[in-house]
C-alpha cells in the first residue's frame, strides 16, 4: 500500500519522510502541486492536542518513563518503523539521548492491543534515525560526532551488532534499494553528505564499499570513501567534491528515486536510474503537522498539533495493512510520547 508522507515543523519544510512514499518524488514525476485535503477538512483538536479529519482518532500509546507492555518506555523517542508480526505487527522506536539511547519495541495484537514490549538495542548513543531493511531489521542509526549503525532485530532474537563499513560520522536515516542493492545514507552535518554502501552481500551488511555523492544538481557520480570508519578525518572531508547538504533528515527510496529533506527547507530527488539530482519544490512551513502527498501531487495535512507550541514530530510509520499511524513527540523536558491514530487512510 502507497503512502506518501511528509512532516512539517515549525519553520522548515519537512523533518521527516517515512512509510511507503515518494513514489514520484523526482522532476517531472510529482513533487509540489496544490494544497488540498486528501482525507476532508480537520476537525477541531482532540484531548491530546491532533487535529484530524472526520472518522480519524488518536491515543497515546506510550509515555516515556512510564510503562507500556511491561517495560518502561525510553526517552526522546525518535525514528521508527512498523514490521509484520503474525497477525499483527511491531513498532520500533529510537531513543535520542546520549550513551543511554538505543531502541525498543512495542508487539501489538491483530486488534491493536500491547501484547508486550521490549529493548532491542541499549547503550548506545543519540539514536535518531534509521531505516528498516528488506530482510526485516532495524538499522539504528547514532547522530554523534563518530556514530554508528547499529542492524537490530525488531523481533527481539538476535543481538544488536554495529555495521562499521557503513561509516562512522552523524548518521541520520538510512534506506534500502532493493533494485541496485544498497543503503542510501544522510549525514546530519551543517554540511553533510549523502552515501551509499554497496554490501558485498545483499543482506549482510559486514563487509561493502561506502561511496559518497559528488556533483549537483543535475548530474551526479559516486565516488568511494577511503576509509569510512576512520578516527580522525571525518568521510565528508575525504573526497573532493562531495556534495553539500544542510543537516539531511528523513528519506526513502521508491521506483527508482531517493527523496531526503534537509533543515534548509528542501526536499531533494535522486534518480537512481538517470544519476541525477534534483531540488522538489515542496516547501511546507507553519504548524506541526503530518501530510500526505496524493497521486496528483497534491499535498494536505492528515493531522496537525495544536496548543503545543512547534514540537518536533519523529518516527511516523504505517502498519503493515496501512490502517493505522504510528508517531512520536519527543517533548526533551517531559521525555516524549508516542501515538497512534486509525481511520478510513486513503489508499
Amino acid at each position: 500500500m502507497l503512502r506518501r508522507t511528509f512532516v512539517s515543523t515549525g519553520p522548515f519544510a519537512a523533518q521527516a519522510l517515512s512509510g511507503a512514499l515518494w513514489r514520484a518524488a523526482g522532476p517531472g514525476r510529482g513533487g509540489s502541486g496544490p494544497r488540498e485535503d486528501p482525507h476532508g477538512p480537520l476537525e477541531p483538536p482532540d484531548s491530546h492536542g491532533m487535529a484530524l479529519p472526520a472518522g480519524f482518532s488518536g491515543r497515546v500509546v506510550a509515555r516515556s518513563g512510564h510503562r507500556v507492555g511491561g517495560l518502561r518506555w525510553h526517552a526522546s523517542p525518535h525514528g521508527g518503523a512498523c514490521f509484520p508480526d503474525g497477525e499483527g505487527w511491531i513498532y520500533v522506536s529510537n531513543s535520542d539521548v546520549p550513551v543511554l539511547g538505543g531502541a525498543s519495541a512495542i508487539r501489538f495484537a491483530r486488534d491493536g492491543e500491547v501484547r508486550d514490549a521490549y529493548r532491542i538495542l541499549s547503550g548506545a548513543d543519540f539514536n535518531r534515525g534509521g531505516g528498516a531493511t528488506p530482510w526485516r531489521t532495524w538499522l539504528s542509526c547514532e547522530s554523534s560526532g563518530r556514530g554508528r549503525i547499529f542492524e537490530c532485530d525488531p523481533y527481539g532474537v538476535r543481538a544488536a551488532t554495529p555495521r562499521l563499513a557503513m561509516g562512522r560520522f552523524r548518521h541520520q536515516a538510512a534506506v534500502c534499494d532493493p533494485e541496485r542493492y544498497v543503503v542510501y545514507l544522510t549525514e546530519d552535518e551543517e554540511d553533510g553528505c549523502l552515501y551509499r554502501f554497496r554490501p558485498l552481500d545483499w543482506g549482510a551488511l559486514i563487509e561493502g564499499r561506502l561511496e559518497v555523492l559528488c556533483g549537483g544538481p543535475g548530474p551526479v557520480v559516486w565516488r568511494p570513501v577511503p576509509s569510512p570508519a576512520a578516527l580522525f578525518t571525518p568521510a565528508r572531508g575525504q573526497v573532493p567534491g562531495a556534495a553539500r547538504f544542510v543537516r539531511a533528515d528523513g528519506c526513502h527510496y521508491a521506483n527508482g528515486v531517493l527523496a531526503f529533506a534537509t533543515a534548509d527547507g528542501r526536499i531533494w530527488s535522486y534518480d537512481a536510474e538517470e544519476e541525477r539530482l534534483d531540488v522538489v519544490d515542496a516547501t511546507r512551513g507553519g504548524l506541526p503537522e503530518i501530510n500526505m502527498m496524493t497521486p496528483e501531487g497534491g499535498a494536505g495535512p492528515l493531522l496537525r498539533l495544536i496548543g503545543q507550541g512547534t514540537p518536533e514530530i519523529t518516527g511516523p510509520a504505517f502498519s503493515p495493512d496501512g490502517r493505522r499511524l504510528y508517531f512520536s513527540v519527543p517533548r526533551p523536558a517531559e521525555g516524549g510520547v508516542t501515538y497512534e491514530v486509525t481511520g478510513p487512510f486513503r489508499p
